[in-house]
Protein backbone atom coordinates (compact mmCIF):
# COMPACT_ATOMS: atom_id res chain seq x y z
CA UNK A 1 0.00 0.00 0.00
CA UNK A 2 1.60 3.42 -1.15
CA UNK A 3 2.59 5.66 1.56
CA UNK A 4 -0.20 8.57 2.34
CA UNK A 5 1.42 11.74 2.31
CA UNK A 6 0.50 14.84 4.28
CA UNK A 7 -2.12 17.19 3.39
CA UNK A 8 -3.54 21.07 4.08
CA UNK A 9 -5.96 20.77 6.83
CA UNK A 10 -4.34 17.55 8.60
CA UNK A 11 -3.50 17.52 11.97
CA UNK A 12 0.15 15.93 13.51
CA UNK A 13 1.54 15.91 16.82
CA UNK A 14 -1.30 18.64 17.65
CA UNK A 15 -0.04 20.53 14.64
CA UNK A 16 -2.32 21.51 11.93
CA UNK A 17 -0.91 21.76 8.28
CA UNK A 18 -1.67 25.05 6.84
CA UNK A 19 -0.68 25.93 3.41
CA UNK A 20 2.48 24.02 1.27
CA UNK A 21 5.36 26.28 0.32
CA UNK A 22 7.36 23.38 -1.12
CA UNK A 23 6.45 19.96 -3.00
CA UNK A 24 9.43 18.46 -3.77
CA UNK A 25 10.64 14.95 -4.66
CA UNK A 26 12.30 14.30 -1.27
CA UNK A 27 9.71 16.28 1.30
CA UNK A 28 6.93 18.51 1.86
CA UNK A 29 6.80 21.28 4.00
CA UNK A 30 4.12 23.43 5.09
CA UNK A 31 3.29 26.20 7.38
CA UNK A 32 1.56 25.10 10.29
CA UNK A 33 0.06 26.70 13.19
CA UNK A 34 0.07 25.03 17.11
CA UNK A 35 -2.23 26.12 19.82
CA UNK A 36 -0.15 25.83 22.71
CA UNK A 37 2.91 27.34 21.01
CA UNK A 38 0.90 30.60 18.77
CA UNK A 39 0.65 33.13 21.67
CA UNK A 40 2.59 34.84 23.56
CA UNK A 41 5.88 37.03 23.37
CA UNK A 42 7.93 34.35 21.91
CA UNK A 43 5.56 33.38 19.34
CA UNK A 44 6.53 32.70 15.72
CA UNK A 45 5.75 31.51 12.43
CA UNK A 46 6.35 27.81 11.94
CA UNK A 47 7.12 25.21 9.31
CA UNK A 48 7.45 21.43 9.75
CA UNK A 49 8.96 19.14 7.25
CA UNK A 50 8.01 15.88 6.26
CA UNK A 51 10.19 13.72 4.17
CA UNK A 52 8.56 11.53 1.52
CA UNK A 53 8.73 8.15 2.26
CA UNK A 54 7.82 6.34 -0.56
CA UNK A 55 10.96 6.94 -2.95
CA UNK A 56 13.61 4.53 -3.85
CA UNK A 57 15.97 7.15 -3.00
CA UNK A 58 17.95 6.46 0.26
CA UNK A 59 19.43 9.76 0.48
CA UNK A 60 17.00 11.96 1.43
CA UNK A 61 15.89 9.95 4.06
CA UNK A 62 19.77 9.91 5.44
CA UNK A 63 19.82 13.72 4.76
CA UNK A 64 16.26 13.91 7.28
CA UNK A 65 18.18 12.39 9.76
CA UNK A 66 20.76 14.86 9.47
CA UNK A 67 18.73 17.90 9.58
CA UNK A 68 17.34 16.39 12.54
CA UNK A 69 20.46 15.73 14.33
CA UNK A 70 22.02 19.20 13.46
CA UNK A 71 19.23 22.09 13.64
CA UNK A 72 18.56 21.12 17.14
CA UNK A 73 22.01 22.03 18.12
CA UNK A 74 22.73 25.28 16.23
CA UNK A 75 21.68 28.45 18.05
CA UNK A 76 21.70 32.41 16.88
CA UNK A 77 20.00 34.41 14.52
CA UNK A 78 21.36 33.25 11.40
CA UNK A 79 19.49 29.97 11.45
CA UNK A 80 15.97 28.79 11.88
CA UNK A 81 14.81 28.12 15.46
CA UNK A 82 13.85 24.53 16.12
CA UNK A 83 10.74 23.88 17.81
CA UNK A 84 10.02 20.05 17.48
CA UNK A 85 10.63 16.63 16.05
CA UNK A 86 8.96 13.20 15.70
CA UNK A 87 11.40 10.27 14.32
CA UNK A 88 10.81 7.34 11.75
CA UNK A 89 9.16 5.46 14.38
CA UNK A 90 6.45 7.90 13.98
CA UNK A 91 3.70 7.50 11.25
CA UNK A 92 4.60 10.60 9.81
CA UNK A 93 9.04 11.94 10.68
CA UNK A 94 8.91 15.46 10.90
CA UNK A 95 10.68 18.69 11.60
CA UNK A 96 9.07 22.07 13.28
CA UNK A 97 11.30 24.96 12.88
CA UNK A 98 10.65 28.71 12.55
CA UNK A 99 9.73 29.95 9.40
CA UNK A 100 11.45 33.10 8.11
CA UNK A 101 9.06 35.78 6.42
CA UNK A 102 9.34 36.49 3.01
CA UNK A 103 11.51 34.49 0.27
CA UNK A 104 14.56 33.22 -0.49
CA UNK A 105 17.42 34.56 -2.71
CA UNK A 106 15.79 32.94 -5.35
CA UNK A 107 13.64 35.80 -6.06
CA UNK A 108 16.41 38.65 -7.33
CA UNK A 109 17.67 35.89 -10.08
CA UNK A 110 14.87 37.27 -12.13
CA UNK A 111 16.68 40.48 -11.99
CA UNK A 112 20.78 39.62 -12.46
CA UNK A 113 22.85 41.24 -12.90
CA UNK A 114 22.30 43.43 -9.99
CA UNK A 115 24.34 46.42 -8.77
CA UNK A 116 27.64 45.95 -7.19
CA UNK A 117 26.78 47.64 -4.41
CA UNK A 118 24.18 45.06 -3.71
CA UNK A 119 26.01 41.88 -4.34
CA UNK A 120 28.56 42.93 -1.67
CA UNK A 121 26.19 43.37 0.66
CA UNK A 122 24.49 40.28 0.38
CA UNK A 123 27.40 38.31 -0.02
CA UNK A 124 28.80 39.77 3.83
CA UNK A 125 25.69 39.01 5.08
CA UNK A 126 25.78 34.90 4.22
CA UNK A 127 29.00 34.98 4.76
CA UNK A 128 28.67 36.48 8.29
CA UNK A 129 26.02 33.51 8.55
CA UNK A 130 28.44 30.45 7.38
CA UNK A 131 31.08 32.41 10.19
CA UNK A 132 28.45 31.78 12.87
CA UNK A 133 27.75 28.28 11.55
CA UNK A 134 31.36 27.17 10.95
CA UNK A 135 32.07 28.36 14.83
CA UNK A 136 29.38 26.10 15.57
CA UNK A 137 31.49 23.23 13.67
CA UNK A 138 29.06 22.94 10.94
CA UNK A 139 29.70 22.93 7.51
CA UNK A 140 26.58 24.03 5.52
CA UNK A 141 27.46 22.07 2.43
CA UNK A 142 24.86 23.43 0.15
CA UNK A 143 24.61 27.09 0.01
CA UNK A 144 22.81 28.31 -2.76
CA UNK A 145 20.08 31.30 -3.47
CA UNK A 146 16.77 28.44 -2.63
CA UNK A 147 19.09 27.69 1.24
CA UNK A 148 19.41 31.86 1.84
CA UNK A 149 16.68 34.02 3.17
CA UNK A 150 17.01 37.08 4.84
CA UNK A 151 15.50 38.06 8.58
CA UNK A 152 13.24 41.14 7.47
CA UNK A 153 13.91 44.64 9.72
CA UNK A 154 11.03 46.82 11.28
CA UNK A 155 10.90 49.21 8.31
CA UNK A 156 10.91 46.24 5.01
CA UNK A 157 14.91 46.10 4.80
CA UNK A 158 16.57 42.57 4.13
CA UNK A 159 18.87 42.13 7.68
CA UNK A 160 20.60 39.15 8.80
CA UNK A 161 20.66 36.14 6.54
CA UNK A 162 19.52 32.72 7.31
CA UNK A 163 21.03 29.76 5.99
CA UNK A 164 18.36 26.84 5.85
CA UNK A 165 18.08 23.02 4.76
CA UNK A 166 21.11 21.51 6.86
CA UNK A 167 20.60 18.15 4.94
CA UNK A 168 23.87 18.05 3.68
CA UNK A 169 25.54 19.65 6.32
CA UNK A 170 28.97 18.10 8.21
CA UNK A 171 28.63 18.56 11.85
CA UNK A 172 32.46 18.34 13.83
CA UNK A 173 30.76 16.25 16.46
CA UNK A 174 28.36 13.93 14.89
CA UNK A 175 28.65 10.78 12.42
CA UNK A 176 28.45 12.05 9.29
CA UNK A 177 25.85 9.40 7.75
CA UNK A 178 25.90 11.01 4.45
CA UNK A 179 29.89 10.15 4.17
CA UNK A 180 29.29 6.51 6.14
CA UNK A 181 26.06 5.65 3.85
CA UNK A 182 26.83 6.58 0.48
CA UNK A 183 29.98 6.76 -1.98
CA UNK A 184 29.25 9.25 -4.56
CA UNK A 185 29.16 13.05 -3.53
CA UNK A 186 26.09 14.79 -2.58
CA UNK A 187 25.08 18.61 -3.41
CA UNK A 188 23.73 21.31 -5.90
CA UNK A 189 25.49 20.60 -8.97
CA UNK A 190 26.75 24.07 -9.95
CA UNK A 191 27.32 25.19 -6.39
CA UNK A 192 29.36 21.93 -5.27
CA UNK A 193 32.67 22.79 -4.51
CA UNK A 194 35.71 20.95 -5.63
CA UNK A 195 36.60 19.45 -2.81
CA UNK A 196 33.01 18.43 -2.04
CA UNK A 197 32.86 17.01 -5.41
CA UNK A 198 36.22 14.57 -4.80
CA UNK A 199 34.56 13.41 -1.54
CA UNK A 200 35.45 15.76 1.23
CA UNK A 201 32.59 17.06 3.83
CA UNK A 202 34.63 17.98 6.24
CA UNK A 203 36.14 21.28 4.97
CA UNK A 204 34.20 24.66 5.94
CA UNK A 205 35.71 26.47 3.19
CA UNK A 206 33.73 24.34 0.59
CA UNK A 207 31.15 26.89 1.47
CA UNK A 208 33.43 29.91 0.69
CA UNK A 209 33.36 28.33 -2.59
CA UNK A 210 29.80 28.18 -3.18
CA UNK A 211 29.36 31.60 -1.71
CA UNK A 212 31.98 32.42 -4.32
CA UNK A 213 29.44 30.83 -7.26
CA UNK A 214 26.44 32.90 -6.25
CA UNK A 215 28.27 35.83 -6.08
CA UNK A 216 29.13 35.40 -9.38
CA UNK A 217 26.35 34.76 -10.62
CA UNK A 218 24.74 37.38 -8.87
CA UNK A 219 26.97 39.69 -10.33
CA UNK A 220 27.22 38.53 -13.92
CA UNK A 221 23.90 36.89 -14.37
CA UNK A 222 25.93 33.25 -15.53
CA UNK A 223 26.92 30.85 -13.55
CA UNK A 224 30.64 29.95 -13.34
CA UNK A 225 30.43 25.93 -14.24
CA UNK A 226 26.72 25.78 -15.94
CA UNK A 227 24.62 23.54 -14.97
CA UNK A 228 26.60 20.12 -15.13
CA UNK A 229 23.98 17.07 -15.29
CA UNK A 230 26.64 14.04 -14.17
CA UNK A 231 29.52 14.04 -11.75
CA UNK A 232 32.22 14.10 -14.77
CA UNK A 233 31.18 17.36 -15.61
CA UNK A 234 30.96 18.73 -12.12
CA UNK A 235 34.79 17.66 -11.63
CA UNK A 236 35.96 19.50 -14.35
CA UNK A 237 35.86 22.83 -12.40
CA UNK A 238 38.95 20.54 -10.36
CA UNK A 239 40.82 21.99 -14.09
CA UNK A 240 38.79 24.54 -15.66
CA UNK A 241 38.66 28.21 -14.50
CA UNK A 242 35.55 30.28 -15.27
CA UNK A 243 35.62 33.10 -17.27
CA UNK A 244 36.48 36.33 -15.30
CA UNK A 245 33.55 37.97 -13.86
CA UNK A 246 34.75 41.67 -15.68
CA UNK A 247 35.15 39.77 -18.80
CA UNK A 248 30.87 38.88 -18.66
CA UNK A 249 30.27 42.35 -16.77
CA UNK A 250 32.72 45.31 -16.93
CA UNK A 251 30.82 47.22 -14.51
CA UNK A 252 32.01 44.82 -11.51
CA UNK A 253 35.56 46.53 -10.12
CA UNK A 254 38.62 44.88 -9.73
CA UNK A 255 38.38 44.39 -6.21
CA UNK A 256 35.19 42.37 -6.52
CA UNK A 257 36.68 40.27 -9.02
CA UNK A 258 39.68 39.60 -6.75
CA UNK A 259 37.10 38.52 -3.98
CA UNK A 260 34.80 36.42 -6.43
CA UNK A 261 38.11 34.43 -8.02
CA UNK A 262 39.88 33.99 -5.04
CA UNK A 263 36.50 32.16 -3.52
CA UNK A 264 36.58 30.15 -6.53
CA UNK A 265 40.00 28.67 -6.35
CA UNK A 266 40.48 25.05 -6.69
CA UNK A 267 42.89 24.48 -3.63
CA UNK A 268 41.23 25.56 -0.39
CA UNK A 269 44.06 27.10 0.99
CA UNK A 270 43.98 29.84 -1.66
CA UNK A 271 40.96 31.00 -0.70
CA UNK A 272 39.81 33.25 2.64
CA UNK A 273 40.88 31.79 5.71
CA UNK A 274 37.81 32.49 6.96
CA UNK A 275 34.10 33.39 6.10
CA UNK A 276 34.31 36.04 9.18
CA UNK A 277 37.49 37.67 6.48
CA UNK A 278 35.39 37.12 3.17
CA UNK A 279 32.83 39.32 4.97
CA UNK A 280 35.41 42.01 5.96
CA UNK A 281 36.63 42.46 2.30
CA UNK A 282 33.08 42.57 1.15
CA UNK A 283 32.26 45.52 3.50
CA UNK A 284 35.90 47.10 3.49
CA UNK A 285 36.33 46.82 -0.62
CA UNK A 286 39.74 49.42 0.00
CA UNK A 287 41.07 47.16 2.15
CA UNK A 288 40.92 44.50 -0.58
CA UNK A 289 44.86 43.58 -1.51
CA UNK A 290 44.53 43.10 -5.43
CA UNK A 291 46.48 40.41 -6.83
CA UNK A 292 47.00 39.15 -10.49
CA UNK A 293 43.31 37.54 -9.82
CA UNK A 294 41.93 41.31 -10.32
CA UNK A 295 43.08 41.48 -13.61
CA UNK A 296 42.27 38.97 -15.75
CA UNK A 297 40.53 39.09 -19.09
CA UNK A 298 40.27 35.46 -19.90
CA UNK A 299 40.83 31.88 -18.70
CA UNK A 300 43.76 30.03 -18.63
CA UNK A 301 45.82 28.30 -21.47
CA UNK A 302 45.42 25.05 -22.13
CA UNK A 303 49.23 24.31 -20.63
CA UNK A 304 48.01 25.51 -17.49
CA UNK A 305 44.56 23.66 -17.20
CA UNK A 306 46.82 20.41 -18.38
CA UNK A 307 48.93 21.21 -15.21
CA UNK A 308 46.09 21.88 -13.02
CA UNK A 309 44.41 18.53 -13.90
CA UNK A 310 47.26 15.93 -13.48
CA UNK A 311 48.21 17.62 -9.97
CA UNK A 312 44.19 17.49 -8.88
CA UNK A 313 44.85 14.24 -6.77
CA UNK A 314 47.24 15.86 -4.56
CA UNK A 315 45.86 18.70 -3.88
CA UNK A 316 42.24 18.04 -3.08
CA UNK A 317 42.58 14.05 -2.24
CA UNK A 318 41.75 12.36 0.24
CA UNK A 319 45.38 12.39 1.96
CA UNK A 320 45.51 16.46 1.40
CA UNK A 321 46.17 18.90 4.21
CA UNK A 322 43.25 19.23 6.49
CA UNK A 323 41.28 22.21 7.16
CA UNK A 324 41.59 24.61 9.61
CA UNK A 325 39.50 25.54 12.49
CA UNK A 326 36.62 28.42 12.38
CA UNK A 327 39.05 30.46 14.69
CA UNK A 328 42.15 29.94 12.78
CA UNK A 329 42.16 32.90 10.56
CA UNK A 330 40.25 35.77 13.32
CA UNK A 331 39.96 38.96 12.64
CA UNK A 332 41.43 41.51 16.00
CA UNK A 333 40.27 45.09 15.99
CA UNK A 334 42.94 47.41 17.62
CA UNK A 335 41.09 50.72 19.07
CA UNK A 336 43.66 53.36 19.17
CA UNK A 337 42.59 56.57 21.20
CA UNK A 338 45.14 59.08 19.29
CA UNK A 339 44.16 61.68 21.95
CA UNK A 340 45.95 60.46 24.57
CA UNK A 341 49.11 60.02 23.00
CA UNK A 342 50.46 58.22 25.35
CA UNK A 343 53.95 56.32 24.43
CA UNK A 344 53.53 54.04 27.45
CA UNK A 345 50.23 52.78 26.57
CA UNK A 346 50.87 52.75 22.54
CA UNK A 347 53.88 50.51 23.32
CA UNK A 348 51.60 48.26 25.77
CA UNK A 349 49.10 48.29 23.01
CA UNK A 350 51.63 47.13 20.39
CA UNK A 351 52.69 44.45 23.14
CA UNK A 352 49.97 42.64 23.56
CA UNK A 353 48.80 42.97 20.04
CA UNK A 354 52.16 41.08 18.92
CA UNK A 355 51.42 38.09 21.78
CA UNK A 356 48.07 37.51 20.13
CA UNK A 357 49.70 37.50 16.44
CA UNK A 358 52.28 34.88 18.07
CA UNK A 359 49.77 32.20 19.01
CA UNK A 360 47.42 33.15 15.77
CA UNK A 361 49.68 33.84 12.87
CA UNK A 362 46.72 33.62 10.46
CA UNK A 363 45.16 36.64 11.96
CA UNK A 364 43.97 39.86 10.00
CA UNK A 365 44.75 43.39 11.94
CA UNK A 366 41.63 45.78 11.65
CA UNK A 367 42.79 49.29 13.04
CA UNK A 368 40.41 51.77 15.01
CA UNK A 369 40.10 55.24 15.68
CA UNK A 370 36.75 56.73 16.19
CA UNK A 371 36.24 60.49 15.35
CA UNK A 372 33.50 61.53 17.66
CA UNK A 373 30.65 63.84 17.69
CA UNK A 374 31.92 65.80 14.56
CA UNK A 375 31.19 65.48 10.95
CA UNK A 376 33.82 64.73 8.53
CA UNK A 377 33.33 67.60 6.23
CA UNK A 378 33.20 70.02 9.39
CA UNK A 379 36.81 68.74 10.34
CA UNK A 380 39.85 70.37 10.04
CA UNK A 381 42.15 70.23 7.09
CA UNK A 382 46.39 70.29 7.35
CA UNK A 383 48.31 72.06 5.33
CA UNK A 384 48.30 70.03 2.62
CA UNK A 385 45.08 70.20 2.71
CA UNK A 386 43.90 66.61 4.27
CA UNK A 387 40.86 65.81 6.03
CA UNK A 388 40.12 64.57 9.60
CA UNK A 389 39.85 61.28 8.45
CA UNK A 390 43.28 61.22 6.26
CA UNK A 391 45.09 62.68 8.98
CA UNK A 392 43.74 60.06 11.34
CA UNK A 393 44.25 57.33 8.70
CA UNK A 394 47.96 58.57 8.65
CA UNK A 395 48.38 58.45 12.17
CA UNK A 396 47.41 55.14 12.60
CA UNK A 397 49.46 53.94 9.89
CA UNK A 398 52.82 55.33 11.99
CA UNK A 399 51.26 54.11 15.03
CA UNK A 400 51.49 50.43 13.68
CA UNK A 401 54.96 51.05 11.87
CA UNK A 402 56.99 49.28 14.36
CA UNK A 403 54.37 46.56 14.10
CA UNK A 404 56.34 45.87 10.31
CA UNK A 405 53.36 43.38 9.71
CA UNK A 406 52.80 42.76 5.94
CA UNK A 407 51.00 44.36 3.11
CA UNK A 408 47.56 43.10 3.29
CA UNK A 409 47.69 41.59 6.81
CA UNK A 410 46.34 44.95 8.79
CA UNK A 411 43.84 47.61 7.81
CA UNK A 412 43.23 51.04 9.12
CA UNK A 413 39.72 52.28 9.84
CA UNK A 414 38.59 55.63 10.82
CA UNK A 415 34.75 55.04 12.18
CA UNK A 416 32.06 58.03 12.89
CA UNK A 417 29.78 58.21 15.73
CA UNK A 418 28.28 60.13 18.41
CA UNK A 419 29.58 57.31 21.06
CA UNK A 420 33.27 55.77 20.61
CA UNK A 421 32.14 52.58 22.51
CA UNK A 422 29.02 52.45 20.06
CA UNK A 423 31.22 52.52 17.10
CA UNK A 424 33.40 50.10 17.87
CA UNK A 425 30.58 47.64 18.71
CA UNK A 426 28.79 48.26 15.47
CA UNK A 427 32.13 47.85 13.86
CA UNK A 428 32.84 44.62 15.41
CA UNK A 429 29.51 42.94 14.94
CA UNK A 430 29.54 43.99 11.70
CA UNK A 431 32.51 42.63 10.68
CA UNK A 432 32.56 39.16 12.77
CA UNK A 433 35.25 40.45 14.86
CA UNK A 434 36.91 37.98 17.11
CA UNK A 435 38.96 39.74 19.13
CA UNK A 436 38.86 43.51 20.31
CA UNK A 437 42.05 44.80 21.82
CA UNK A 438 41.93 48.19 23.92
CA UNK A 439 43.78 50.59 26.08
CA UNK A 440 41.78 51.56 29.74
CA UNK A 441 41.66 55.60 29.67
CA UNK A 442 43.87 57.20 31.99
CA UNK A 443 42.45 58.26 35.67
CA UNK A 444 41.11 61.80 34.54
CA UNK A 445 38.78 64.49 34.61
CA UNK A 446 37.93 63.01 30.88
CA UNK A 447 37.23 59.70 32.25
CA UNK A 448 35.09 60.94 35.75
CA UNK A 449 33.05 62.88 33.11
CA UNK A 450 32.56 60.53 29.93
CA UNK A 451 32.91 57.19 31.66
CA UNK A 452 34.64 54.40 30.46
CA UNK A 453 34.55 53.25 27.03
CA UNK A 454 36.66 49.97 27.41
CA UNK A 455 34.75 48.90 30.11
CA UNK A 456 31.37 49.55 27.75
CA UNK A 457 32.61 47.49 25.23
CA UNK A 458 34.14 44.69 27.61
CA UNK A 459 30.48 44.03 28.60
CA UNK A 460 28.63 44.04 25.28
CA UNK A 461 31.35 42.92 22.57
CA UNK A 462 30.16 39.90 20.49
CA UNK A 463 34.05 38.78 20.93
CA UNK A 464 36.56 38.91 23.45
CA UNK A 465 37.66 41.35 24.64
CA UNK A 466 41.46 42.53 25.81
CA UNK A 467 41.75 45.73 28.04
CA UNK A 468 45.45 46.84 28.34
CA UNK A 469 46.47 49.39 30.59
CA UNK A 470 49.97 51.24 30.60
CA UNK A 471 51.97 50.50 34.14
CA UNK A 472 53.01 53.82 35.79
CA UNK A 473 57.05 53.89 36.11
CA UNK A 474 57.46 52.31 32.70
CA UNK A 475 56.21 49.98 30.06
Amino acid sequence: MPHRRPRQGQTIDGFTLGRPTHEGGMSSIFEVTHPDLDAGEDAVPLLMKLPHLDGTDAAHIVSFEMEQMILPRLTGPHVPRFVSAAGFDRPHPYLVMERIPGGSLLGRLRDLPLPVEEVAAIGAKVALALAALHRQRVAHMDVKPANIVFRPTPDGLRGDAVLVDYGLAHHGRLPDLIAEEFRLPYGSAPYMSPGQAMGRRDDPRSDLFSLGVVLYQLATGQLPFGEPLHLRAVRQRLWRDPHPPRRLNPAIPPWLQETILRCLEVEPARRHPSAAQLAFDLRNPEAVRLTPRAKRARRDGWLKVLERRVNTDRTLGPNSKPAPTAHAAPIIAVAIDLREGSPILAEALRASLRNLLLSLPGARVALLNVLVGGVLGDMPHDDEGRSARVQRLVELQHWAAPLALEEGRITFHVLEGSSAANALLDYAAANGVDHVVMGARANSVMRTVLGSVSGEVAARAPCSVTVVRAREGGA
